[in-house]
């Protein structure tokens, strides 16, 4: 039964994590363009917030599916370049999240203080974290495929 859960929570955190950081993304594009940008900058708090849920979920239900071994040995994963390269995959990603996160968390900051979402909000800082959020979304669905190539066996040197 905690096989199934795991599995479930961790193929829930796709159905959050995919949309939310495209949701990002396409926000923080808009927020850079003429218009209502506190809205756009919201609606970006609000997939920013719902990616961050949806890496807790992923990074703990597959440490716990890893590490308990709920499925496959922690030496069958070890061994299985696909999982590996999926892991370097994840690394690129969290990589990638320590700038916007940063960022975001300065800009939440400035606008509990008071600030306008029009000053905080640069416009080429919130181009570059779409562009970010874009590039881990490709990370992410590379990811999909690797596992599901994994799930038939593929990976493992016999």
């Amino acid at each position: 039964m905690v096989q199934i859960a795991l599995a479930g929570v961790h193929l829930l955190a796709l159905a959050v994590g995919l949309p939310s950081v495209l949701g990002r993304a396409r926000a923080f594009r808009h927020a850079t363009q003429d218009g209502p940008r506190a809205d756009a900058l919201r609606r970006a708090f609000t997939a920013d917030s719902l990616w961050g849920v949806s890496a807790f979920l992923w990074i703990g239900s597959g440490a716990w599916r890893y590490l308990a071994e709920t499925e496959r040995s922690t030496a069958y994963y070890n061994r299985n370049h696909l999982f590996l390269t999926k892991m370097g995959l994840l690394a690129a990603i969290l990589l990638l999240e320590i700038w916007p996160m940063v960022k975001l968390v300065r800009w939440r900051i400035l606008l509990r203080r008071g600030a306008s979402a029009e000053a905080v909000a640069v416009p080429e800082t919130a181009r570059r974290i779409a562009a970010v959020s874009y590039v881990q979304a490709a990370l992410l669905v590379l990811m999909v495929f690797l596992a599901a190539a994994m799930a038939r066996g593929f990976g493992v040197a016999n």
